[in-house]
């Protein structure tokens, strides 16, 4: 299976999951210790930072999300010990909740998943798609410091706190620091001033056009920084209103690329763009290369829209 590199990959959507959220689920299911508000930032007790999610326990592991951010990784055989270390080495800003797909096929059925190993998260209750195959261990760690800042952006700022936390966190080993214009980038994510991490992964750039951690980085937050302030009916209304405004339908595939409808947003980008002139086609353009390095280049949808770019291009 092709790996999809998270920096690229990450935070690449939802997927629906009404089908497991039962009404009035019992308090307490798969460890968490009720009673939290949503969003609330306290100490959230688990019996532990690893927990196994199961079709019958799940409802709780949602319920859990709306306080701290869940990963997701759904395995065959034995889960990756990489991302159980990254994720214990948090001390408790996630917690990681490993599927057997085997033995839970209503998790795979609504998670939509197509191979193992794959990673998601949930953010209060909604499921996000993250990335595909086997990765470095810096990635995963990418990947989780860019959902830490939309986890925050969503108000998820609670911490789990495990009995074994501590111990767990003595016996891992330090992690490599990030390059210091990512590490300010995502800092400035995780205090929602997107405007402070997009001057630093365009620094990251400058100095070395080659990094693809920035590159990615730079067209995550951009996208969170213009939804930052937006309602998606307002935005849906005026792209109704304006069918042929570039910049009403660019904010209307950014909807659609935050929601994961990524076809959608590459769909309506792309039968606008033979219409406008040559202006409107290089503001389509880029958005639309922001979105494939969001999605991942890999994506058999990003390489669809891209080879329908190329021909609308030349």
């Amino acid at each position: 299976m092709t790996t999809v590199p998270p920096s690229a990959a990450n935070l690449r959507g939802a997927v629906d999951l009404s089908s497991l959220v039962r009404p009035a689920a019992p308090a307490g299911a798969a460890g968490a210790s009720g009673g939290t508000p949503p969003g609330a930032a306290a100490e959230v007790n688990v019996p532990s930072l690893v927990l196994d999610g199961t079709d019958t326990n799940f409802t709780g592991i949602l319920e859990l999300s709306s306080s701290v951010p869940v990963v997701v990784e759904f395995y065959m055989g034995e889960p990756s010990a990489t991302l159980s270390r990254v994720v214990r080495q948090q001390g408790g800003s996630f917690v990681l909740a490993t599927v057997d797909v085997q033995a839970n096929p209503q998790l795979q059925q609504a998670f939509k998943v197509a191979a193992v190993p794959t990673v998601a998260a949930v953010i209060g209750g909604r499921p996000i798609a993250l990335y595909e195959g086997d990765v470095a261990e810096s990635e995963v760690l990418a990947v989780l410091q860019q959902l830490s800042a939309l986890a925050t952006q969503n108000g998820v700022t609670g911490r789990a706190k495990a009995p074994d936390a501590a111990a767990e966190a003595e016996a891992e080993p330090v992690e490599e620091p990030l390059p210091p214009h990512h590490q300010e980038a995502y800092d400035a994510m995780a205090r929602g001033d997107f405007d402070a991490a997009i001057t630093e992964y365009k620094t990251a750039i400058a100095q070395d056009p080659r990094d693809q951690l920035a590159v990615a980085g730079l067209a995550q937050v951009s996208l969170l920084a213009r939804l930052r302030d937006v309602t998606a009916t307002d935005v849906r209304a005026a792209a109704a209103a304006a069918p042929s405004d570039v910049q009403a339908q660019l904010a209307v595939a950014d909807l659609d690329v935050s929601g994961g409808h990524l076809e959608d947003a590459f769909d309506r980008l792309l039968e606008l763009f033979p219409s406008l002139d040559q202006a409107g086609k290089d503001a389509v353009r880029t958005r639309l290369l922001d979105y494939f390095e969001i999605t991942g280049t890999e994506d058999p949808r990003v390489v669809a829209a891209r080879r329908r770019l190329t021909g609308l291009l030349y």
